[in-house]
């Protein structure tokens, strides 16, 4: 072929690459310092490699008028992939002509590429074994691509996926099978094979734990490798047919990429990880060694002295606290990426969010803590917060809770239990011993010493109340019309002040009538003018009568009548 029908046929190769490049200029930038392959730093021009699917087949280098390697490379592609398609295309022999400055590959009537000085310059070696190379991975790549697409070819990956899809569903039918037998088997092994683990008298890990846990791993061994399975089967079988090969070396591709950078990073911070187990494991048995101390403390095995055993609990829980704390301040710089700006940025950001969420629990918090060391009361202690009176059910570090004598339950924040005054009815009540209280009025026509005796056997009467310390009376008031008289009686039961009560009041009532002498309270009064005593009928006596009008003369100009108590006597004319 002569030189001018070989300038010809670059010229139109050179047209062609243009026109299925132009998509591309705006997708393929090269810049003049860099480029895939090399750089122009190292004195070699930049290349761009020649991809046919998954395969790279060589590098061009040279620039061609306008347009740059990358986008005679990706120009090529797209014909190497247009041949593959085109069975009309023979591929028996693919001609190279030589020319002065290029050399062109053909088959046929096809034209393929054309190769360059330049294009050979950074292989050391000429153009035209350079052409004649290209030219032979060029036809091996094609006859290969046209082989697969095949119905024979097709017929054998066909068969080949449904081996693999079998072979899948076996091992599954297998996993199915076997691992609920391992995991009866462990099972089984609890309390025989598998055994709590203890040092001296402490036990460790229980052996059920042991068995739970060998339980969990050997269900995550099998979640792991039945999805590593449904990888394998889905890479191996879009490996098969051809038109699916590139997404199956791209899904291989990004696993492998994430395993690798999950291996370097682990190996990175391998020595962090150690450094975070051992302060985990330290912590994790000096809070071990912290709660043993503080149950042999609310034991009473071990004793300070101003150091209540209730104060064990909560002392326990506050150290546990700050043992806690202080491991996560130490394991925070061996975090990954702790000390970067993001990882900073959103500690900070978290740690606004619950100051401002959690000002008031943080409030009961403390107030829990300083109820707890003031000790203004005990679980069951009967107490009055308030206006609630009950009985002192349980006692948290953000709430108490007080069930009242009619069985319902009433849950106070802490700071405002710590905020109102408070009444422990139960402190003293053991020594000596709570006092309960009550008043009557009595007219001033009873005796005051008979009032003190009728009320002292009412209170001794009573069930719950005290013979020592003895009842007592006060006499608080004395009012126009009758005088105030207070029993006052020692209990140790103050979670039974409803019922000690309702029952002295009876003995009171009881006692009076027994003795008739009339309660008059509320404020009583009447004109004897021949009605009954208010003395209920069943105490008096059977020839009782009411009393009739009584009149005292006097003496003077003007006589005048007076109403006399019943029972007074009247004096004599």
């Amino acid at each position: 072929m002569t030189k001018p029908i070989n300038a010809v046929l670059f010229l139109v190769l050179v047209l062609g690459d243009a026109a299925a490049a132009v998509p591309a200029r705006s997708e393929v930038q090269t810049s003049p310092s860099t480029s895939p392959t090399t750089g122009e730093a190292s004195g070699v021009p930049a290349g761009a490699p020649v991809q046919f699917g998954d395969e790279t087949l060589f590098v061009l280098y040279d620039k061609v008028g306008a347009f740059t390697a990358p986008e005679r490379a990706k120009a090529l592609g797209n014909r190497l992939e247009l041949l593959s398609k085109t069975s009309d295309v023979p591929l028996d022999k693919i001609d190279v002509v030589d020319a002065d400055s290029h050399t062109v590959l053909t088959a046929g009537d096809f034209l393929i590429m054309a190769v360059t000085d330049r294009d050979a310059a950074p292989l050391g070696r000429s153009r035209q074994e350079i052409a004649n190379d290209y030219a032979r991975k060029i036809q091996a790549t094609i006859s290969k691509s046209r082989e697969q697409v095949t119905l024979k070819a097709i017929a054998i990956d066909a068969a080949l996926a449904l081996l693999d899809t079998v072979i899948l569903a076996v091992i599954l039918v297998l996993f199915h099978k076997t691992f609920p037998k391992i995991y009866a088997k462990i099972e089984a092994w609890r309390g025989t094979v598998i055994r709590s683990i203890k040092i001296q008298r402490v036990e460790l890990l229980s052996a059920g734990q042991i068995a739970g846990a060998l339980t969990g791993i050997a269900k995550t061994i099998r979640v792991v490798v039945v999805l590593t399975l449904f990888y394998v089967y889905l890479t191996t079988v879009l490996g098969i047919f051809p038109w699916t090969k590139g997404i199956s070396a791209a899904l291989f591709r990004v696993v492998v990429a994430t395993l690798s950078a999950i291996g370097q990073a682990f190996a990175t911070y391998v020595p962090n990880v150690i450094s975070i187990v051992v302060i985990i494991v330290v912590t994790r048995y000096i809070i071990k060694l912290i709660s043993l101390f503080f149950t042999g403390i609310r034991r009473g095995a071990i004793t300070f002295t101003g150091f209540y055993r209730e104060w064990a609990e909560p002392t326990y829980k506050i150290v546990r606290f700050l043992v806690i704390v202080f491991a996560a301040v130490a394991c925070f710089p061996y975090i990954p990426g702790s000390q970067s700006e993001g990882f900073r940025g959103i500690s900070v950001f978290l740690g606004l969010l619950i100051s401002l969420g959690s000002a008031s629990a943080f409030g009961n918090i403390v107030s829990g803590v300083v109820l707890t060391y003031m000790r203004p009361f005990r679980v069951g202690d009967r107490v009055k917060i308030a206006d609630t009176i009950g009985d002192v059910m349980e006692k948290t570090l953000l709430v108490t809770r007080i069930r009242t004598i009619k069985n319902v339950d009433i849950t106070i924040p802490n700071a405002m239990v710590l905020g109102s005054h408070l009444v422990n009815f139960s402190a003293c009540s053991r020594n000596p011993g709570l006092i309960l209280n009550t008043s009557v009025t009595i007219g001033y026509d009873a005796p005051w010493r008979k009032v003190h005796e009728l009320l002292i056997a009412a209170a001794r009467a009573t069930a719950q109340i005290l013979p020592d310390p003895e009842p007592f009376v006060l006499q608080t008031s004395l009012s126009d019309f009758y005088v105030t008289y207070e029993i006052n009686a020692y209990t140790d039961q103050p979670n039974l002040m409803a019922t000690i009560y309702a029952e002295l009041h009876q003995n009171i009532q009881d006692t009076f009538n027994e003795a008739g002498v009339e309660i008059m309270s509320p404020h009583y009064t009447q004109v004897r003018d021949g009605n009954q005593t208010t003395i209920p009928e069943q105490y008096l006596p059977k020839d009782y009568q009411a009393p009739a009008f009584r009149f005292n003369w006097l003496e003077g100009v003007m006589g005048r009548a007076s109403v006399q108590q019943p029972g007074a006597h009247r004096p004599a004319p």
